[in-house]
């Protein structure tokens, strides 16, 4: 795929992720490629989901998702939930802190599922919460605060 430069979601209409948007990055060489792409789909004001395929690469020594892998997802799903809400700019944000609480073993296979909400905007801040299943049962939960883009002068 071509870049423009600019990250962001690529509609798709076939296959099993037709209605969600496809992550796409304009660097092919950042560390979203250890993680892989994301899909995303908003569903309702302030609301998304962003979902990953899951792979051997992302287990630990136990055969579970490593937490760091859950993590890594999580803090990128908080920036694509916000394009897919139309905060599209906000791809360039910083996430100020993340916490997690991992609750449950995450498997290698079924996708992971980050349902994400928009607490709350600032002029310079965004606060987030997301929780993150794997076929309908909670592996992790997690709080973000992410300081918003400086605005072009």
């Amino acid at each position: 795929m071509a870049s423009d430069g600019v990250a962001g979601g690529t509609p798709l209409s076939e296959g099993k992720w037709a209605g969600w948007a496809a992550w796409s990055d304009p660097r092919p060489d950042t560390f979203l490629q250890a993680i892989g792409r994301g899909y995303m789909r908003a569903v309702g004001p302030g609301k998304g989901l962003v979902a990953l395929e899951t792979r051997t690469s992302h287990r630990n020594r136990l055969d579970t998702l490593h937490g760091g892998l859950l993590a890594a997802f999580a803090d990128h799903a908080y920036f694509g939930a916000l394009w897919i809400m139309g905060h599209k700019a906000q791809v360039n944000g910083v996430t100020l802190d993340l916490t997690m609480q991992y609750l449950g073993a995450g498997k290698v296979g079924p996708d992971l599922i980050a349902e994400v909400e928009l607490l709350r905007e600032t002029g310079r801040l965004m606060f987030l919460r997301m929780l993150i299943t794997q076929d309908g049962e909670p592996v992790a939960a997690s709080t973000a605060t992410i300081r918003k883009a400086p605005m072009p002068r």
